[in-house]
This record gives structure tokens, sequence and C-alpha cells, in this order.
């Protein structure tokens, strides 16, 4: 079988029906269960909830949040629908610290969908070079791979010579990893005058440029990557077309406005927010940080599932100007107040070492100056900061997400 489960090549209404389907029964869960979830969704209708345009109506919660929030209620920001015991395996810390849950069941992150896409089976032995300390990285792997029947070698980072000298006496067939540590453990083996047994390569946490996928694949090994978060686990990941990522099956993903909850046009760079139906961490409309975009039509290789770019950049572009921080969610009120702006892009420079911001606006017919008065004087109330205003014909702004363009040099 060329895929996972028969899910994955469902007709795209029958699959969106679906989802919606399972909405309303874990926001109810999320707001019963999760004491942060119980604040923010107290004036939502569960039932109400089953549509994309009722859930971009939902208040988004940003990773850049969570810190703050956890602190203020430890250990999970309330977010979580379990506590210590049966309910909660293992509890990880990634930096900052954020502590994330795993729960008990199999697969818990959902990433065996993404293993077996990059060609991982049952009976193989995988080289886990994801580490097993404070961050999930290495459990996330591990407990795909086993629901996959696969063997694993906890490796874990670091140690080079001595995790040579295990693949050689090991034999593994399939490494999990970054792909910057793949690369230095076959120069490391080329060094020696081995050659690392691997035929199939799982890679993610780090940018995976074609050339070092088509390096990999001149030694023999067929490399595929994946995004996922410690958070969500499994958002979505590529397949042997090589086009874009396709969403996993157990979550809504939105691409919205940096510093909103206003979903983009298709094809438009904005940031990933993403829902799960984890019933343990239930986050409900979950703003990531990072930047990507959705792709038209379905993946050749016969998935239907909606495609995303892949990462594209980070979503936060909140700056400090004149000893004042800017957030995206300013620069989209402003634009919110002039419907004649069709996008807008603050650029912030510095000449004479002096900070400058010019807020560029696409508008159709070229604007005018009582338009450019009225926009100054948004800005101003919005940001508490004075700036300029240039119009832009349609189409001038790149697509790359971008609503501040900080340029300041200081040479």
């Amino acid at each position: 079988m060329n895929f996972y489960d028969e899910r994955e090549t469902r007709d795209p209404d029958q699959r969106e029906r679906e989802l919606m389907a399972r909405l309303p029964a874990q926001i109810a869960h999320a707001r019963a269960n999760a004491p942060a979830f119980a604040r923010l969704l107290a004036d939502v209708d569960p039932a109400a909830v089953s549509s994309r345009a009722a859930l971009a109506a939902l208040p988004v919660t940003r990773k850049s949040e969570l810190l703050e929030l956890q602190k203020a209620a430890r250990p999970f920001g309330g977010f979580a629908a379990v506590g210590w015991g049966a309910g909660c395996r293992r509890v990880f810390a990634s930096p900052g610290p954020l502590y994330e849950p795993e729960g008990a069941r199999a697969d818990y992150y959902r990433l065996a969908r993404a293993l077996f896409a990059a060609g991982f089976r049952a009976g193989d032995l995988v080289h886990n070079t994801f580490s097993y300390h404070f961050t999930p990285a290495g459990s996330m792997m591990e407990t795909a791979a086993h629901a996959l029947g696969c063997t694993v070698f906890p490796a874990g980072t670091g140690q080079t010579e001595q995790q040579l000298a295990a693949i050689a006496d090991l034999q593994p067939n399939a490494y999990v990893g970054t792909p910057s540590f793949l690369r230095i453990l076959l120069e490391k083996a080329d060094e020696f005058g081995v050659r690392p047994p691997f035929t199939k390569a799982f890679v993610s946490g780090e940018a995976f440029p074609p050339s070092m996928r088509d390096a990999f694949a001149a030694r023999g090994i067929q490399a595929f990557q994946a995004y996922a978060t410690a958070d969500i686990g499994l958002i979505a990941y590529e397949t042997e077309a090589r086009e874009g990522l396709v969403v996993d099956e157990d979550v809504v993903v939105e691409i919205v406005r940096p510093g909103t909850g206003d979903p983009v046009a298709p094809g438009e760079v904005g940031e990933v927010v993403v829902t799960t139906f984890n019933p343990d961490y239930p986050l409900i409309r979950f703003g990531t940080g990072d930047l990507s975009a959705l792709l038209p039509g379905a993946s050749p290789c016969g998935r239907t599932n909606l495609r995303i770019k892949g990462w594209m950049g980070r979503a936060d572009q909140t700056t400090k100007v004149k000893g004042m921080f800017v957030h995206p969610g300013q620069i989209a009120q402003v634009v919110k107040r002039h419907p004649e702006i069709t996008r807008a892009r603050l650029v912030v420079d510095n000449p004479d070492l002096n900070d400058r911001m010019t807020l560029m606006c696409e508008v159709a017919g070229g604007g005018s100056e009582t338009l450019a008065a009225a926009i100054t004087t948004s800005l101003r109330e919005l940001t508490k900061l004075r700036g300029e205003v240039a119009f832009l014909p349609g189409g001038a702004l790149a697509n790359d997400g971008k609503v501040i363009d900080d340029m300041r040099t200081y040479a």
C-alpha cells in the first residue's frame, strides 16, 4: 500500500465535512477540561463552531504568548486537559522553558504518517539522533517508528565517533534527525573510510534545501522532511511528489495575516495557525509563529489534503522604534480603519541613524493627500509614533508575509 491509511485519499469535500463535524466536540472538551480555554471560550457556543468561518472568529493563542501564560499558571498555563499520572506519561521542556505533556496514546504526536511517506516500514532499524533530553523530539520520532513496527536505536545527539561505531555494528538502514547532523555523520564516516548503511532518512528541525537533499540522494539515501512542533505534533509532511508539504489528517490548518486571526487569500503568505484534536492538549487556533502559504490543487502523489509551501520564516515581526515596540497587529488595525488599503507593510529604516517609519500601502487608484493624512493619523494613534505614508499600485509588495520590514543598519 502506498498510503498510510485510506483517509489520505478521501474526497476533499468529505474530509472537510468530517473535520468540521469534529470541531464542536473538541471546543466543548477544551472549555470543560482546560482552564485557559474555559476563560478564552466562555462566550462561545461549541455547537456553533462547525465551519472555518466560525473557527476564524475564535481568538488565536500564539506560541510567543505561552511562556508568560505558563509562568502565571504552571505547568501548562491552563491549556492542558490532563494532570500528573496516567494521562500524562512524560513532560518535556522546550527552550523558554515551555512545558509540553505527552499522553499515553500510541504515536501521540501522529508522526507515523510522515515516516511512512518517507518510506519507513516494519522491520527497519532506525538510528534516531534527535534529543532524548529535556525536549520531546527523540520521543516524537521513537513513538512514531514504534507505531510502524520499526526498531529504534536511541542515539541522541553528539558523540559522532561513538555513533559511527554503533552504526557499523548494528547496520541501521534508516536515519532520523536533523539534516546537518546526517551530513556530519557522513563526512566523518568518509574520514574513517566507512559507508553508513542508510538508505532512507527522515529529517526535521532545520531548513532542508534541495541541494542537501540531492547530495544525500547521490549517496543512495532518500531523505524526506516534515513540519512538526512539540505542542502540536505533526502539521504537514513531504511525499515522493516533492511539491510542498501535505497537511496531516488530524489538524485544521489556517494561514492568517500576521498579528491577527484573519485568514488570508489562498496562496498569500501568512502565519500558520493550527487547531488540534488532541484530547490531552486541546490547542484551539494555536499560532505557531511560522510563515507559510497554501498551495493550489492536490499533490501528484495522490494524497488529497491541503498542501503548504513549507517553512517561509517567522511571523513575529515585532520591532522597537525610538524605544517603542511596534507590533504587526497594530499595522493590521491601521489597515482595517482604511478599506482603501488592500495590502500594507511598515518599512523601518534609519537615515543618519534616526529611526524612520514609512507605511507602504497598496491602494487602487493611487491614493490622495486626504487619505495619506488620515492614514498618518491612524498610524500615530495606534503606535504612538510619527510615520510617513507612501502609496503603491496593487501587487507591488512582495508576497512574503512581511508586515514589518526592519531595514535599519548601524555601520
